[in-house]
């Protein structure tokens, strides 16, 4: 096979060690020189200065939990950097060790047979840290407002019968009235209740009349506290994300034009995508990156299953959100697509092939810098 990089290296990287690997060719013959390096900022120096005293201008490594990240961060810069997907960069079973894998990986990268994996610019890694911990806490949030819904339940409270948001501001402040004292009084209720909710006030009345004991009401007010700071927090990341996407107002303000996208969406869309698409080549390899291709799996000229590939959740979730809320369209013409799928194939099937629609006409959105424009047909 023809030589690709001359002088590369592979690296085996653990949680406290590294086992690299570099290839060259010297006097018509392969040499190498496998070190192991300890994964402390000095024992990355040690590992940058071996590479220079080799010449090593392609490095090679896995993309193992998180520990390649400081790795790659401290050797950005400085070489040509690939990050390879374990599954694909496998060693031949029953030579398992780590210098083995680091040859391997060293062999491979010589002669041009690893393919890189996406790993945005830096500013973008630091959106998407910021987003998907925003997507957590919203996550525990949710969990910490059904533990209220719960425990009301078990006391007889029947809020959430009556008010169909129960956390809404009428809801929310009927539960701190009802946190502080253990009851609310009718007069009260009249200071919390806000537009048409005014007229169910003997219902709302009606619905607080449980028994809270002084362990539920202990219960409640350390939940409620817990959301309070969740949404505090939550509120400050929102105002990161915002001073992070500055840069790219152009491209949030493009997304923001197609149905089913708000800012939220936008975000992580530009987060695990960047706004480089060439990356990706063509809008089928960006659905594939994202696991909204079907499946290719054929043996003896038997179809076999269709399952969706892997691949980034994140950004899966989001378009599947954004397709679900352009579904409820019921004038939009993807709205028309999904149920008109759906009938034939069930919703979820139908959700994927929006979501995967919506995809390549965000690819070409962002490509072409033009805003979203509407279909005459699909």
């Amino acid at each position: 096979m023809d030589v690709i990089y001359p002088r590369c290296a592979g690296l085996d990287v653990h949680a406290e060690t590294i086992v690299a690997c570099a290839l060259w060719e010297e006097d018509g013959h392969i040499q190498k020189d496998i070190q192991t390096f300890s994964t402390f900022s000095k024992g990355l120096g040690d590992l940058l200065e071996w590479l220079e005293e080799h010449g090593v201008t392609h490095v090679a490594m896995e993309s193992t939990g998180v520990y390649w990240k400081p790795v790659f961060a401290f050797l950005e810069g400085y070489v040509d950097l690939t990050l390879a997907n374990p599954q694909r960069i496998k060693n031949v079973p029953g030579r398992k060790t780590d210098v083995s894998d680091a040859e391997w990986i060293a062999k491979l990268l010589r002669h041009g047979l690893v393919e890189k994996s996406f790993v945005p610019p830096a500013d973008i890694r630091e959106l998407r840290d910021f987003t998907r911990l925003r997507k957590k806490w919203v996550g525990q949030l949710t969990s910490e407002k059904n533990r209220i819904q719960k425990v009301l339940e078990s006391s007889n409270v029947k809020l959430g019968s009556v008010l169909s948001d129960l956390f809404g501001v009428s809801g929310k402040d009927i539960l701190a009235r009802l946190l502080e004292k253990g009851y609310v009084d009718k007069d009260e209720l009249d200071q919390c209740l806000r537009g048409r909710l005014k007229k169910k006030k003997q219902a709302v009345y009606d619905s607080l009349l449980g028994t809270l004991t002084e362990h539920e009401l202990r219960l409640l007010r350390l939940l409620w506290k817990h959301v309070e700071e969740l949404e505090r927090l939550i509120e400050e990341v929102d105002q990161h994300i915002d001073r992070l996407l500055e840069p790219y107002r152009e491209e949030v303000d493009l997304l923001m034009t197609m149905p089913g996208i708000k800012k939220q969406t936008a975000a992580v869309i530009i987060a695990e995508m960047g706004t480089d698409m060439s990356v990706f080549e063509t809008p089928e390899r960006a659905a594939s990156w994202t696991g909204l291709s079907p499946g290719n799996h054929e043996s003896a000229g038997k179809r076999k299953s269709t399952r969706t590939t892997k691949g980034n959740p994140h950004l899966r979730s989001a378009l599947c959100e954004a397709a679900w809320s352009a579904a409820r369209s019921k004038t939009h013409p993807l709205s028309r697509k999904f149920w008109s799928l759906a009938a034939r194939c069930g919703k979820k099937k139908a959700l994927i092939a929006i979501a995967r629609r919506m995809l390549v006409i965000i690819f070409c959105m962002i490509s072409r810098k033009e805003p979203f424009r509407q279909p005459q047909l699909i």
